[in-house]
């Protein structure tokens, strides 16, 4: 789909689909969500410059995909998308930056563009005021969103850890304390991945705000280079917040792993007692099912009442050396 963003009159036009190439080049802002070949061939007639097709987005050596082709810069990096709905994922999107127009190429809608345009409807004269200042202000969103899915992670992943170890000191059936580390496992590991795909876009922002500032000379107007400094703070702040929450997530799955293992230790040294604790009557038993002709105790008339409390003898005393030893 093509969409256009034009200031006009000081209000936004926005206008989808087929566009005459006149009113392309008078956009501040062209986005295109999963183009179709022709959409392609109409801004690149337009504009006069070539769009990267997905396979070209795609490739992640920075010579592919950080690089200007006479006054155009062509930026492209991973972003994260779909977390409020469970199905998360990272899409390549491209920002083709030129003088007087910005094409973004993407194929997939983080919710920072939805944002973003609801934002443009708002102020266009601040957000839409040149190209470069609509893919700096398009960032800030970016890292607004980002800031807020880390902030909710780390929440996450405080309510985890508090109920693994509340778990692990719960005395509460087996059952249900597998149940809960289950849930805890599946929790740590969706704050991991959603983590590692936020600092994967912060890295890809990291890389392009590092290039567009060796370029800003011919790329970013002097009113806007402020705020690529302040962008890289920030980009770089979360970089380091989601360095931390990597390390912590790792930290808790290790404890978690650790829990269960000692409730498997525990279920395993039951059985082990158990198995030693019987094996003494087990002997008894096997000694006296012996049918031979030349036995004592064959014709003992308390024989097999002995024999009984023999073996309930030889169970207990296992069990209780193993509670002097500390075992159980």
């Amino acid at each position: 789909m093509l969409t256009s963003y034009t200031v006009e009159n000081g209000g936004l036009a926005v206008r989808d689909g087929a566009q005459d190439p006149e009113a392309l080049r008078r956009a501040v802002w062209i986005d295109l969500l999963s183009p179709t070949p022709e959409e392609e061939r109409q801004v690149q007639a337009a504009l006069r410059l070539e769009v990267p097709t997905r396979e070209e987005m795609q490739e992640i050596e920075s010579s592919s995909r950080l690089y200007r082709e006479g006054e155009t810069l062509f930026l492209t990096a991973n972003f994260l998308y779909g977390v409020e709905g469970g199905e998360y994922g990272s899409t390549a999107i491209t920002f083709v930056l030129g003088n007087a127009n910005l094409v973004t190429v993407r194929y997939a809608t983080p919710r920072a563009f939805e944002v973003f345009g609801a934002r443009c409807q708002r102020t266009p004269k601040t957000l839409l005021g040149a190209p470069d200042a609509v893919m700096l202000h398009l960032f800030e969103q970016v890292v607004d969103r980002l800031a807020d899915i880390l902030e909710r992670i780390g929440s996450d992943m405080d309510r985890a850890s508090q109920a693994a170890f509340r778990t692990a000191r719960a005395k509460a059936k087996a059952t249900t304390k597998d149940a809960d580390l289950k849930d805890t496992l599946i929790t740590l590991g969706q704050v991991g991945e959603v983590t590692t795909r936020a600092s994967e876009t912060l890295l890809g922002l990291s890389r392009i705000l590092s290039f567009v500032s060796a370029e800003k000379a011919g790329a970013v107007r002097k009113e806007n280079q402020g705020l690529i400094k302040t962008l890289v703070r920030d980009v770089r702040s979360l970089v380091e917040h989601a360095s931390f929450l990597n390390s912590k997530a790792q930290f808790l799955l290790d404890a978690v792993l650790g829990i269960i293992n000692v409730q498997q230790n525990a279920i395993i040294k039951t059985f082990t007692v158990a198995s030693v604790a019987l094996m003494p009557p087990t002997l008894i038993a096997s000694i006296y099912g012996m049918n031979f002709d030349v036995m004592p105790e064959l014709r003992w008339t308390v024989g097999y009442p002995f024999a009984l409390v023999l073996m309930v003898i030889s169970a207990v005393v296992p069990v209780f050396y193993f509670k002097r030893k500390g075992w159980l």
